[in-house]
This record gives C-alpha cells, structure tokens and sequence, in this order.
C-alpha cells in the first residue's frame, strides 16, 4: 500500500511538472534571422506553436509598441495565409535617411491559414530603424483556434519575477558593430595613408626581400658543400678499400 503510494505521488508530481512547464516552453515568441542590432535592419520570425491537441491556429495578430516605432515593416509572403499590415499618424514624425515618416506600422495580422496540433509556423518580416536607446521591442500578440478560443500573449516580464503564464514576444536588441555604421575604427582627423609611409613600407619590403634571397643564396650553398662533403667521403673509403 505504501509503494503504491509513493508511485501515485511521483506521477502526480511528474504530471504537474509537464503541465506547469508546457506554456513556458510553447508560447509565441519572436527570434532574429541574424542580428537584430540598434539603429539598424533586421529579418525577424515570429514562431507560432499550436497548444491545442483539438484546434487548430488560424490567426495571429502582432502590435507594435507605439512608442518605438519603425519606418519600414515588410512581410514576407507565406504560403496559405493572408497578411494586413496597418498603420497609424505619429504624434511625432519621424525623420529617415532625410525624409520625413508622419505615420509608421501599429499591428500586423496573418489569417486564412491553418496550423494543425503539433505543428508550428513562421511568420517573417523585414523591419527598421530598430530603436538606437533601447534593449529590447514587445509585441503583444493575440493568437486565435478555429474553435474560437483566443489567447492573449500579452504579458510583460518583471525584473526578479518568474515568467508569466501567457508572456508577450520580446526581441533583444544588441549594439551595432561597427561595421554597421559604416565605421572603418579610423578617426576623423587621423591620416589613412602618407607618402611617408609608403616609402617606409617600399623599403621594408625591399629589405625582406633582401634577406629572403641572402638566406636562400647561403642555403644552396650549404646544400653544395655538404655533397662536396659526401662524395669527398665515399672517394677516401674507395681508396682505402
């Protein structure tokens, strides 16, 4: 009786575990195809598990902070679903590569799909400018199942706080290279290049150059000596012989 105890126990244990840990481990979430760096352009996915062994996803609707918008959202195309991309005025234009953005990309919703139980898809998008003093972009996410159930991934997490049941999609934001801003590493008033430093270099060369043919003349001439050296050798056991 006591054993079969203890076997209940440990099943219900396990079982609490699979389920306290199955929203954690499938949620919407949004991932870099690449880098996602401040200040500039990336391609980034969003993966939408289906939860349910009965239903299947047909929708999924993404807000953009509205706070840090972007002035170029574009999806890519894929194959089954239908993509709306909508927009709203700034209160604060925003002003890229000269020109002047009075309205940026608020929510992107794909429909008329279907992602079946125990599958998953990818929905991606080409954005930018990604904010330049931030760390990090939510999108609160809405994801609905043909049996009509909608599930608000909309949650933020909290410095020190365990994760929320249903968390919202977050995109890390690493500094630029850079490379990604068009940085060499020289600075402004620092010279590339001086004629200087082109006969210094002209020179150096020649001198290596040099020291390449003196090592090989003395190397050749090593080679003739030891054979001299040899064949001296073989003639003298001949004669003794």
């Amino acid at each position: 009786m006591k054993t079969s105890r203890v076997s209940i126990a440990a099943a219900i244990a396990a079982g609490s575990v699979l389920v306290l840990s199955g929203p954690a481990f499938a949620h919407v979430g949004v991932q870099p195809a690449g880098e996602a760096a401040k200040g500039g352009y990336a391609t980034i996915n969003f993966k939408v598990p289906n939860e349910r062994d009965n239903a299947s996803t047909t929708q999924l609707e993404v807000s953009f902070p509205v706070d840090q918008p972007l002035s170029s959202v574009m999806p890519q195309d894929v194959p089954g679903w239908t993509v709306t991309v909508e927009k709203s005025k700034l209160d604060k234009p925003l002003t890229v590569h000269g020109k002047q953005i009075n309205e940026a990309v608020t929510k992107v919703t794909w429909s008329g799909g279907k992602i079946e139980p125990g599958k998953f898809q990818q929905f991606p998008l080409s954005v930018g400018k990604l904010p330049e003093n931030a760390d990090q972009m939510v999108f609160k996410s809405i994801q609905t199942y043909d049996n009509g159930e909608v599930v608000r991934w909309i949650e933020e997490a909290k410095e020190g706080a365990a994760e929320p049941q249903n968390p919202a999609p977050v995109l890390k934001l690493s500094a630029p290279k850079g490379d990604d801003h068009h940085d060499s590493g020289a600075k402004a008033d620092e010279p590339k290049n001086t004629d200087k430093d082109a006969e210094h270099g002209h020179d150096k060369a020649a001198a290596e150059h040099g020291s390449d043919t003196t090592a090989r003349v003395l190397g050749i001439a090593g080679i003739v000596v030891g054979l001299g050296g040899v064949a001296f050798g073989i003639a003298s056991r001949r004669r003794s012989a």
